[in-house]
């Protein structure tokens, strides 16, 4: 029988509580596990990379409170669309409509702009990851990244969220036990400069206004982008179809918990990795060509590493931006194919996976083919790699306001039972992030767009 929304997803009542039956059994937290890893998935890409890297390199470890600080900001938002579906039954595109009617058109049209940066932003960067491999040096890496995109539709179109979910798990212990692996042997092996100053002071500074343009970007995917915050939502419907078992709110909480500690683990591993290996020489990680950004990346660690280190850091490089590449060019066309049954009022939006499915296919191919629009019309402006990765990841920051207090004001709304609402500490620091995020946006604008801080 074909299960559907409500009975996949209802909120724990009282008796359910007081049941003798484990809220979390080993058998049934392991049918749970997914959405969080698939979060983790999509988050482990450009941040941790490029950006996670490059901060190492150009400043040590000075910038690893305010990406830990970004972590911690963003997890109350982020976790909102796992804690609303636990809770409630209702996808967070569903709250969004019932709560207001502004929202779902809102997340809509952002989804639709950034949903065609993000895909090609980051199929670019595992398409010139690409160039590493033997074989395929010397390939034109936009072809390249074409290929990454082909592949990934297919995953999708032909496997569905079966392939996704087995795929992803697959990526994400690979890259994650790769750069363990990498950053153990270098913390072992001690780095190449005076790195250990910089925990407290270094030359030069990251906090001045015209770093302002790394940081951002630095902030906008780390871990990634806060209209992420539906994706897990959505992803807990097919999880359920998939394994036939309905995760209490305890067990889809403990899976998203552990989906973003990797995350978290994994941007340290990137921060130690770049320090370690290029601290003092990171000014010219993403200068020229995107080509000449991938070759350096893997020689400084095989400089500083031996030359073994290069059948670790290419798998797990690939690896990260693969399940990027995989899980957005899902999550992107799944969230429109949801707001599509919704605006229509043909279905819950997830409620039936048949008429969500008919809807889907169409809007992965949609967004494949205007990934690779973008990537053809970069290479033909000359755009690099820092232009192309970092223009998208200052855009999801400077969105993050309009997401955050969405993402806050639903959860906490009639929609949500009382008890699975945020407490007050919880809804205080969601204040503070929704001011982290609009102070920093409002500062950048008024830095490149109104001349703050000009010479």
């Amino acid at each position: 029988m074909e299960l559907t929304l409500r009975r996949l997803f209802r909120p724990v009542t009282l008796e359910d509580d007081a049941s003798c039956k484990p809220l979390m059994a080993p058998s049934s937290l392991r049918r749970s596990i997914g959405p969080g890893i698939l979060l983790a998935g999509a988050c482990i890409g450009g941040s941790h990379l490029m950006s996670s890297t490059t901060a190492g390199a150009r400043f040590g470890f000075a910038l690893v409170g305010l990406i830990l600080l970004t972590n911690l900001v963003k997890y109350p938002f982020l976790r909102v669309g796992t804690r609303f579906t636990a809770a409630t039954g209702l996808s967070l595109l569903e709250g969004f409509q019932r709560r207001n009617t502004a929202y779902l058109p809102l997340y809509l049209l952002v989804s639709l702009v950034t949903g065609t940066a993000t895909i090609a932003a980051v199929s670019f960067v595992a398409g010139l990851l690409l160039t590493n491999v033997p074989g395929l040096t010397g390939q034109d890496p936009y072809g390249l990244s074409i290929a990454v995109l082909v592949v990934c539709g297919l995953v999708l179109l032909l496997g569905h969220y079966r392939a996704l979910d087995r795929l992803s798990k697959l990526l994400v212990v690979l890259l994650t036990l790769l750069t363990g692996v990498a950053a153990s042997s270098l913390l072992i092996r001690g780095p190449v400069g005076d790195v250990a100053a910089s925990w407290v002071s270094t030359d030069p500074t990251p906090w001045t206004l015209a770093n302002l343009a790394f940081l951002i970007p630095l902030m906008g995917w780390m871990p990634g982008p806060v209209e992420m915050c539906v994706w897990p939502s959505l992803w807990m419907f097919s999880r359920a179809r998939d394994t036939e078992h309905t995760a209490t709110p305890q067990e889809a909480e403990f899976d998203f918990n552990l989906g973003y500690g990797i995350t978290v683990l994994t941007a340290l591993f990137f921060v130690i990795l770049g320090s370690y290996t290029m601290y003092g020489s990171g000014d010219g990680m993403l200068a020229g060509s995107g080509v000449s950004f991938a070759q350096k990346l893997i020689k400084l660690y095989t400089a500083a590493m031996g030359g073994w280190a290069a059948w670790v850091i290419i798998p797990a490089a690939f690896s990260a931006m693969f399940s990027t590449t995989l899980t957005c060019l899902d999550a992107y066309p799944r969230s429109i194919a949801a707001i599509q049954g919704l605006f229509r009022q043909s279905d819950s939006g997830d409620a039936a996976p048949g008429p969500l499915q008919r809807r889907f296919d169409p809007w992965v191919v949609v967004h494949l083919l205007a990934a690779v629009v973008a990537l053809v019309v970069a290479k033909g402006g000359g755009i690099g790699v820092k232009d192309f990765v970092f223009g998208a990841m200052t855009g999801s920051f400077l969105t993050a306001p309009l997401f955050a207090w969405m993402a806050m004001d639903t959860i906490n709304s009639s929609l949500v039972p009382e008890e699975h609402r945020y407490r007050p500490l919880t809804r205080a620091f969601c204040w503070f992030g929704l001011v982290f995020f609009s102070g920093f946006s409002l500062l950048f604008i008024s830095r490149f767009f109104l001349g703050l801080g000009a010479a």
